[in-house]
């Protein structure tokens, strides 16, 4: 009985400190969730194209940029988009502040092509390892890709859009084996 005492206070510590059962998804008061989902129509002459996103953010139209935090907490998101063809994955996924937004940008830290070999694992991760044999570095004028589409994100609601990567009409061969990547990309859809 008397270490009953005790071990109640550290439980009830350790539920204060991990934040008792709140989601790290759930919105709070004023917010809502964002869900950004990615498919695909691949460029056909490779056999995996691994394109590492840095950064995914959205324009509040009566304010400043907002970071949507990549699925699982990651510091950056690797999407192998040849798997990404039929099926989607998630992207970003987190709170934002409840309100109008008319912009996503995605920003694109490098994309390669791997003719020989597929990936292994999931078509979207924190990091996928580079398949072996042939591969060309796909170079991006820009880095980034500017979505201009509005859409709003309700208090307590969730936010689906889904973004479809044209992966013939993005990719194409500049001479000397180089590739270059000017995406194509649109919203397939936003509920």
């Amino acid at each position: 009985m008397r270490y009953l005492a005790p071990l109640c206070g550290v439980a009830l510590l350790l539920t204060v400190a991990c934040g008792g059962d709140k989601s790290p998804t759930a919105p709070s008061a004023g917010m809502g969730t964002m869900n950004l989902r990615l498919t695909d129509s691949p460029f056909s002459d490779a056999k995996a194209v691994l394109v590492t996103f840095s950064s995914v953010r959205a324009h509040r139209t009566d304010s400043d940029w907002t970071t949507v935090p990549f699925a699982g907490g990651a510091g950056s998101r690797t999407c192998d988009l040849k798997k990404l063809q039929g099926p989607n994955d998630v992207l970003g996924t987190g709170p934002l502040p409840a309100a109008e937004y008319e912009q996503v940008r995605l920003v694109v830290q490098s994309a390669a092509l791997y003719f020989d070999n597929a990936s292994s694992g999931a078509a979207c991760a924190a990091s996928i390892p580079a398949p072996s044999g042939a591969t060309a570095a796909l170079e991006i004028p820009s880095g980034e890709v500017k979505l201009n589409r509005g859409f709003t994100v309700k208090e307590g609601g969730t936010m689906n859009m889904l973004l479809d990567f044209d992966g013939d009409k993005s990719i194409h061969q500049t001479g000397n084996g180089r590739y270059m990547m000017s995406p194509v990309i649109a919203v397939a859809s936003v509920d």
